[in-house]
């Protein structure tokens, strides 16, 4: 959906982004993570040339990018800012009707899109006569999202969208991003300097450092394959934490024990991390939790002190 090659930014004699390539695949979420300073934000605004390329080429669904008109490639594309970018003087409706209207929608599918829209984002109706400094900063952040997505753009570009809020507020709306089922077809590349967001959000990761890209993997490859010592550096200081985060339950199913007993409340799926059942465990004081893997149908059960004895064999066996 989204190729870069050898695309760089000079602003004078600084170089922001250094002759990096890649790609993103339809669907998938793509996830910028790094320093201040080492070029992520750059690289993600020449994807939708807020700013121009020094050099080399971007193509998104198959079209360069600098071939095509600037507000019309926009358009087509989402955008999400940390600070939501919504415009003071318009009301939440407005807001949201703004592609639309330079699309020229007809005001019914307008209507009926955001209606749509404010259900999947739990957002009441009485909200559209509101102004953006009438609302949360959580609320704010929806209705952004909401714009970004009225047109139901095939990308979606995401610029420490979540960076803004408190943290509570802030894991609240990753979660229900995350499950939000308008985004599970749509090409996302997001940017942000947490390392956890990043994790938690990502199928795969671009860590950058100095305009440079380090590495592009899977959360699990940055964690157990680091390309060089900068990468497992980086990741050092919340290292066990996202070794549990990115390690699944299918990770571990040979090692855990046969189901034998009746169902735990809550029973989670084996897609769900190690972290997540160990949470669940000491959160709810269990001693042992059911694990449903969805494909066979099958059972299986475990405590923590099992999880993790599980989850270290496998950690001392990973190459």
């Amino acid at each position: 959906m989204i190729f870069a090659e050898h695309l760089s930014k000079h602003f004078g004699k600084t170089t922001a982004v250094d002759d990096i390539s890649f790609e993103v695949k339809e669907g998938e979420t793509l996830v910028f993570l790094g320093t201040s300073g080492c070029g992520k934000t750059t690289t993600l605004k020449m994807i939708n040339r807020l700013t121009e390329p020094s050099g080399g080429r971007i193509a998104v669904n198959g079209k360069d990018v600098l071939a095509q008109n600037p507000d019309q490639l926009r358009r087509s594309i989402g955008y999400v800012l940390q600070n939501n970018g919504l415009f003071p003087h318009y009301t939440v409706a407005e807001n949201m009707a703004v592609v639309p209207k330079l699309l020229k929608w007809d005001q019914q599918k307008i209507v009926e899109r955001t209606q749509v829209l404010l259900e999947k984002l739990h957002l009441p109706e009485n909200y559209l006569s509101l102004y953006p400094n009438e609302l949360s900063g959580g609320q704010q952040q929806r209705v952004g999202l909401a714009r970004a997505l009225m047109a139901d753009p095939p990308v979606l570009l995401m610029d420490e969208a979540f960076g803004a809020l408190d943290p509570i507020t802030r894991a609240s709306i990753r979660k229900e991003f995350k499950n939000l089922d308008e985004l599970k077809r749509k090409t996302i590349v997001m940017v942000t300097h947490d390392v956890q967001e990043a994790f938690e959000m990502a199928d795969r990761i671009c860590l950058m450092d100095a305009g440079k890209i380090k590495q592009i993997g899977t959360p699990a490859e940055l964690l157990f394959k680091p390309a060089d010592d900068f990468v497992s550096s980086f990741l050092d200081d919340q290292r066990l934490q996202l070794e549990l985060k990115a390690v699944s339950l299918n990770d571990l199913w040979e090692q855990l024990a046969s189901f034998t007993g009746k169902k735990s409340e809550p029973e989670i799926t084996s897609k769900n991390s190690v972290w997540d059942a160990v949470s669940i465990l000491q959160k709810n004081n269990l001693p042992q939790i059911s694990i449903h893997q969805p494909k066979t149908d099958e059972r299986k059960q475990t405590s923590s002190q099992q999880l993790m004895d599980a989850f270290f064999t496998r950690k001392n066996l990973v190459p």
